[in-house]
This record gives structure tokens, C-alpha cells and sequence, in this order.
């Protein structure tokens, strides 16, 4: 099965001013990413606006990107939201496109059971063979998808990690030590991506690698080659920025920050705005403190 990546960003998606997908702007973010460390992308994610997106819309985004970069990164199809039905038609609508996986994020508002979860995840693991990636994310989603229920969906040959930004440690590491080598655990927070790797965890999918991109990836190399003072000294540098790009709801920072740094990316789709003043301001004087990776032409 092909090789996913360590450090994956979650792509914002790129609005002209009309508010209108830019799909050439996001050829070049994904290829300005590539060039700053990301060994691959989420496309259509929470942080790509996914629940103001159309279906049409998503399948022409993750073709676009996937025609730009080719082979030199994983191009992963955020495919999942609460209708069961319209995840699993998305995801064979997708196929086609050439993507190399699926992120499907625990259904929202309805609040399925463990064993409803178990069925949703399974649903889009036999739409083709193509790699699986859950995604627990109880703070959006109102529900959490247990270690139980995890360990059972890794026995599904496709189903090959989960993204996990539950923040809880205890869960995490059940996940980690009773899954077989091979399923792999992505941070799902920037600022839990040292920690779950101490875990035992593999990478992380990412908003700050926008911005930061090859010292994410330092920070993780460092960590896999026991060079944990090193790898802890580079988190907690980032630890601010990190903050700045969660002030307010993401993707609404990061976008900002993309903005003001000169890489255009538009606004949010409503109901997302743009931060306020304050939250502007402190975006701004945070950036002050960084090097940017990210390849910005001006």
C-alpha cells in the first residue's frame, strides 16, 4: 500500500473574490506545501471548509490538486460527514480522480452509536481499495469514536490509521499498543503532535505546516531518532503560533494569516467571517516572532 506520509496538512481551499473555488490558486498552494515539507494533503477537510463545500465542488478540487502534484505527495480525499449514503457516493465519485486515500471524520450532530460509527467507517472501507483514515474529533463532532471501536475498524484490511485530536492521552495509547505495527496514528492537533509521537504515534495532519512546514517536520524527525530535547525545544517554539491559528474557529486564522502574509487564498464561506480586530492583531504580531516556510512570491 502506498506510503501516506508522516506530515500531512490539512489544505485550506483557496476562494477567488466572488467566493468561487480558485482551483489554480490551490494547485499552487499544494505545490507551494510540497515544497515546505508536507509529504502529502487533506483536501475538503474541516480546515478546507468541507461542510460549505458541494460534493461537485469536492471532486473537482481533489482532481485538480492530484493532476498537479502527481506523484510527488498523497492526496487525501476528506470524503466523510453524517450521512452515511452521501459519504460512501462521495468516496466512489472520488475515485476516479487518482487520489490516494480517505479521511472520514466521525459523524456529526446525529450521534450514531459505537457500532453505528463501526458500520459508517466499514460502508466507505468497501467502496474500492483504496486506503482508509478515521478521524476522531470529538470537539466538532459531539461524539467519540472509542478505542474499542477503533481496534476492531484496524482489523479491516484498508482502514490503515486514524487521525485523533480527542486530546486524550489514555485513549490514544490504547489505540497505539492494541492495533497491529502497521495502522498508524496521526495527530489530529498541532500542539499534541510531540506528545502522541512520545506515544508511539507516526505523524501528524496539520493546519501550522501552512506556515511552518520543514520545522514541523524537523521537530518529528528529531523525535523519531530519540533526539527528544531537541524535538521538545522545537514544539514549544511553536506552541504561539499554534495558539494564533486557533484563537477563533479554524480555518479562519489560518486563512488570514495566508492573506496577510501574501499568499491569497480568499475568505471564508460564510457562516465564517473573518476574524476580529483583535484576533487580527494578534495574528499578525505572532507571525513577527516566526520564519515562514512556506514559498511566498510577491
Amino acid at each position: 500500500m502506498k506510503e501516506i506520509g508522516r506530515l500531512i496538512t490539512a489544505m485550506v481551499t483557496p476562494l477567488d473574490e466572488k467566493g468561487n473555488l480558485d482551483y489554480r490558486q490551490a494547485r499552487k498552494l499544494a505545490k507551494a506545501l510540497i515544497d515546505s515539507g508536507s509529504d502529502g494533503l487533506v483536501l475538503a477537510g474541516t480546515t478546507g471548509e468541507s461542510p460549505t463545500l458541494t460534493n461537485e465542488e469536492k471532486v473537482e478540487l481533489f482532481a485538480e490538486v492530484k493532476d498537479e502534484v502527481g506523484k510527488k505527495a498523497s492526496i487525501i480525499a476528506a470524503v466523510g460527514n453524517n450521512d452515511t449514503a452521501d459519504t460512501v457516493y462521495l468516496a466512489r465519485e472520488s475515485v476516479g480522480t487518482g487520489v490516494d486515500g480517505f479521511l472520514v471524520v466521525v459523524p456529526y450532530y446525529n450521534k450514531p452509536t459505537q457500532e453505528g460509527m463501526y458500520q459508517h467507517f466499514k460502508a466507505v472501507a468497501d467502496v474500492s481499495d483504496l486506503p482508509v483514515i478515521l478521524y476522531n474529533v470529538p470537539g466538532r463532532t459531539a461524539s467519540n469514536l472509542e478505542a474499542d471501536t477503533v481496534i476492531r475498524l484496524s482489523e479491516i484490511k484498508n482502514v490503515i490509521g486514524i487521525k485523533e485530536a480527542s486530546g486524550n492521552y489514555e485513549q490514544i495509547s490504547r489505540i497505539i499498543c492494541n492495533t497491529h505495527k502497521d495502522f498508524l496514528v496521526w495527530s489530529g492537533n498541532d500542539g499534541d503532535t510531540f506528545p502522541i509521537m512520545a506515544l508511539g504515534g507516526y505523524g501528524v495532519i496539520s493546519v501550522v505546516s501552512h506556515l511552518v512546514g520543514n520545522q514541523v517536520k524537523q521537530m518529528m524527525d528529531y523525535q523519531r531518532k530519540g533526539k527528544s530535547p531537541e524535538a521538545a525545544k522545537i514544539h514549544s517554539g511553536m506552541l504561539q503560533l499554534i495558539k494564533a491559528l486557533f484563537i477563533v474557529a479554524n480555518p479562519i486564522p489560518v486563512k488570514y494569516a495566508l492573506n496577510y502574509l501574501g499568499f491569497n487564498v480568499g475568505l471564508p464561506r460564510l457562516p465564517l467571517t473573518e476574524p476580529d480586530e483583535k484576533s487580527k492583531a494578534f495574528i499578525e504580531s505572532t507571525l513577527l516572532d516566526y520564519k515562514i516556510d512556506l514559498p511566498i512570491k510577491k
